[in-house]
């Protein structure tokens, strides 16, 4: 259920009740609040408080264990290290017995090697006499030892204790540590030492690993201090003191901490220590705080988790308290409040609001409704004051089929408890035609509507939707809306039997206008075509404009193709009226079009429209200014093209054309005046193809640009290597296409190709045809102009065939007119021909142009042309276009007329 609807239904049962509210006192709100803060206040004291003393506790705990734990490591090592020591003073004194009865070196070995105790770590024994010179001893060792500390230790002090301390250097190279004892004579007086080698490995080697933390230690001190050995943690291996400085023990026996500054890892420890009585060494156990603190961290960061939550649980707890305290004594209040609120709010609304119960006869059918309420905006909607309506029955506000269209639709709401709907209000109502939007919700017995005017959105809803398809152009719909109406329009088709068509208009040579003119005037011969095509079609019929120069007629209910084909026709002589587009004179441009018609080319959009664009490929195909059915076979066509377009481009790529040359010849005496360069595909699969295999297809695709510019080049390089062989070289005349003009790339790449091949401008001619002189309009006519600046002549290629005037003619100012073979064939034919002939000729010679006739292939018209005056000739009569190998035996020749019959001489007048 959506908020407005759930606000609806809360304030009918607001309106309903109709309850007055009752007062709440603040200070009754705010004792509410002060008892609830005091509870959550002294609940979290207490709660912290026991975090605080527990965590005390636990980190003094932590702190006696750690005490322990040291206490204990050095008790067990001393005992450990006791033991090793007495295994090794147990093996001195029975030396001592044997030193006392022997005296004899050699005996001493045998008893030294006995006596080894490798499980105590004894790695070397041996003796020295009291003068230090060594008697026995079951390694290498120093003969002399009369001068090392240990020596004059024991000979300075009596007694039987053993000395521990490092070894010096050269007197037991094997061993780290040195144990030595005083051996004494019968009477008491120094006699001698016993010497012992021990591996300080071994007596580091603790049983008890498991009590060493990572950084906790053992280490052994002589009696003032220095380390003997030490090792850290679990690793065998012995380490380097970690005392800064000699540690002396205050007592035999103790605990204590050490600050961290005493160790070089500056980590602080409990130390445990204890004396060793027969050796005066200090074992000292190290229990790293570090350590115990990250345990402590750990229950610590606990602890205080399960303080925080519980003290979220308590705040928590005590909102909640708080919040339903507060809603129970605020609830009337708030109720009051929100019946007031809902009133004013409902009141004031911009949509109508009803509240109508249903009414039920003696037999439980549903009969009437009675409105119980509606706001001013709901009564300005129906045109009735508020106390009109309220306390009404529909059956006595409304009559007949309103009142039962009313009762239907409140009804079907009782049902589904949801009815929705937008409807048009009457045009005769108090708000004339407006576009509302009624919704009815079912609450208990009754029914809950909304009506909102939504004839704003409508309208936009409308303004968009004809955004969406129209063409903002031309003001016709466009190719989104034809793609929406066209399947409902087959449907009904379909439906009735009845015919439809497509007919696909294109513009021919529209691209002209914007290339000459602008886009501007373009826009305005596109508005200026609609609305011919609007004038033509019925109000039945559609025109859409699919884009650029494209539209699309729609003709409904077509009886016959005949139909069809009328108003094709009416369609091409229409487009072909001039345009007079924004006071730059009148332009021509002619329509082609493709026709497809259902059910007969398809039985949906789509390929009606395929078909229909097939029709005017056909169209164009044929020329300009004419309409095509589809036929199935335009399919085939299509694909032929589409291959013959591949083949040209991959021509184009590879590089597959070249140049042949036809002769222009003096009328009179048959002297080489001039040449055209023309075209040739050479297929790799068809051979040398002429120009009326893909000239068409390069105009239509554009490809004739990128032909045009590889001929200019060719052409260009071609006079150049004539002129390095010496030979006389005559001007050289390209045929340049009309869509070579439009990028404005003519100029520049005539004359690139002068200074690459250092051709001069008086050895290059231009060929132009009638029809482009006329299409391209003032484009064409500057470039051309600054083409003949650079001292390149102009011809007119195909006379006859196009619209140029003499005026323009004149403008443009043309050096050659070249008239269409179809002049030259029917001279001597009809008399009629060589009058028009005669009258080129003279227009020609009057604007200082030189004619040349085209297509000369007989005796007969060469005689006729002499006759008539014309200046050249070019045809088969005097040579097919050959190539470019041949040229030089033309142009070494005097006269290229072939050699007469029967005597026969060409001379003026014969």
């Amino acid at each position: 259920m959506s908020f407005r609807q759930e606000f609806m239904l809360k304030g009918i049962s607001i309106l309903r009740t109709r309850q007055p509210g009752k007062r709440l006192v603040a200070s009754g709100n705010a004792g509410v609040v002060a008892v609830w803060m005091m509870a959550l206040i002294c609940l979290l004291a207490v709660v912290w408080q026991f975090t605080r003393i527990s965590l005390a506790e636990e980190k003094a705990m932590r702190a006696e264990r750690s005490r322990e734990k040291a206490a204990v490591l050095a008790r067990a090592y001393a005992r450990q290290l006791s033991r090793s020591l007495d295994q090794i003073e147990q093996a001195a004194q029975g030396l001592q017995y044997d030193w006392e009865e022997l005296h004899t070196p050699d005996l001493l070995e045998r008893r030294l090697r006995r006596i080894l105790r490798p499980s105590a770590g004894v790695r070397i024994a041996a003796v020295a006499d009291s003068s230090g010179r060594l008697l026995a001893a079951t390694g290498l060792v120093e003969p002399d030892v009369s001068g090392t500390p240990f020596f004059i230790h024991h000979q300075q002090r009596a007694g039987n204790g053993i000395l521990i301390s490092r070894s010096t250097s050269g007197v037991l190279p094997e061993a780290n540590l040195l144990i030595s004892r005083r051996l004494e004579s019968g009477d008491g007086g120094f006699d001698g030492i016993v010497m012992f080698a021990v591996d300080p490995a071994s007596l580091a080697d603790f049983s008890d690993e498991s009590g060493l933390g990572h950084n906790d230690f053992l280490t052994v001190l002589d009696s003032a201090g220095a380390p003997l050995l030490t090792r850290v943690g679990a690793d065998p291996r012995l380490a380097s003191g970690l005392f800064r400085q000699a540690y002396v023990a205050p007592a035999d026996i103790g605990v204590t901490r050490v600050e961290s500054r005493a160790f070089t890892d500056d980590a602080a420890r409990t130390v445990a220590w204890q004396r060793l009585p027969q050796s005066g060494l200090v074992v000292v156990a190290g229990i790293a705080e570090r350590d115990m603190l990250l345990a402590y961290q750990h229950f610590a960061n606990q602890r205080i988790a399960v303080a925080v939550a519980g003290s979220l649980l308590l705040a928590l707890a005590a909102a909640m308290g708080m919040r339903i305290a507060m809603r129970r004594a605020g609830r009337e209040r708030r109720l009051a409040e929100v019946h007031k609120t809902y009133s004013i709010a409902v009141d004031a609304a911009n949509e109508g609001f009803y509240t109508v119960q249903a009414l039920y006869d003696a037999d439980g059918n549903l009969c009437d409704f009675l409105i119980e309420y509606c706001n001013e905006r709901g009564a300005e909607l129906v045109g009735r004051a508020k106390h009109e309506l309220v306390g009404k029955r529909f059956l006595e506000l409304y009559s007949g089929s309103h009142a039962q269209q009313l009762l239907a639709v409140f009804s079907a709401a009782m049902e589904s408890g949801y009815h929705e709907d937008e409807i048009l209000a009457s045009a005769h109502g108090p708000l004339g035609a407006r576009w509302l939007s009624r919704r009815l919700v079912r609450s208990g017995a009754g029914l809950a509507m909304t009506v909102r005017d939504i004839s704003e959105r409508r309208a936009q809803e409308q303004a968009l939707s004809h955004m969406a398809n129209t063409d903002p152009l031309t003001g016709l719909p466009n190719r989104h809306w034809l793609m929406a109406f066209l399947p409902p329009a087959i449907e009904a088709a379909n439906a009735c039997n009845g015919g439809m068509a497509l007919l696909f208009v294109d513009l021919d040579d529209f691209r002209h206008i914007n290339d000459s003119f602008g886009h501007g005037a373009g826009d305005e011969l596109l508005r200026q075509a609609a609305a011919r095509l609007k004038s033509l079609v019925r109000a039945s019929d559609h025109v859409v404009r699919l884009g650029g120069d494209e539209f699309t007629v729609v003709l409904q209910k077509v009886q016959a193709s005949d139909d069809v084909a009328r108003v094709s026709r009416l369609i091409i002589r229409a487009m072909q009226e001039p345009f007079d587009v924004n006071g730059q004179g009148q332009h021509l441009v002619e329509a082609s079009v493709g026709i497809s018609v259902f059910p007969r080319d398809g039985g949906d959009a789509d390929t009606l429209l395929k078909h229909a664009d097939l029709a005017l490929y056909a169209a164009k195909a044929e020329g300009k200014g004419r309409f095509s059915f589809y036929q199935p076979g335009l399919s085939d066509k299509l694909m032929n093209r589409l291959g013959k377009e591949q083949a040209l481009r991959r021509a184009i790529a590879q590089d597959e054309f070249i140049m042949v040359y036809q002769p222009r010849v003096e009328t009179m005496g048959g002297a080489l005046c001039g040449m055209e360069a023309l075209v040739r595909w050479m297929h790799p699969e068809r051979g040398l193809l002429p120009p009326e295999e893909f000239i068409q297809v390069a105009e239509d695709t554009g490809m004739i640009r990128e032909i045009g510019s590889a001929v200019i080049e060719k052409t260009i390089a071609q006079i150049s290597v004539w002129q390095d062989a010496g030979l006389p070289v005559v001007p050289v005349s390209i045929n340049v296409s009309a869509l070579q003009f439009d990028e404005g790339h003519l100029r520049p790449l005539l004359v690139a190709c002068m200074r690459r091949y250092r051709v001069n401008a008086d050895l290059i001619e231009i060929e132009i045809t009638e029809s482009s002189m006329l299409g391209g309009g003032d484009l064409v006519s500057g470039q051309l102009a600054a083409i003949r600046e650079l001292g390149i002549k102009l011809l007119i290629d195909d006379f006859g065939t196009g619209y140029s005037s003499l005026s323009q003619l004149q403008r443009l100012e043309m050096d050659v007119l070249k008239i269409d073979r179809a002049f030259t064939s029917q001279l001597r034919k009809e008399s009629s021909a060589n009058v028009l002939f005669n009258a080129i000729v003279v227009m020609a010679h009057a604007l200082d142009m030189r004619v040349v006739a085209e297509g000369v292939e007989t005796l007969e018209q060469l005689r006729a042309l002499q006759l008539l005056g014309c200046d050249e000739v070019q045809g088969f009569y005097v040579s097919r276009p050959v190539a470019a190998s041949e040229m030089p035996a033309l142009m070494q020749r005097e006269c290229l007329f072939p050699p007469q019959r029967a005597g026969l001489r060409l001379v003026s007048g014969d």
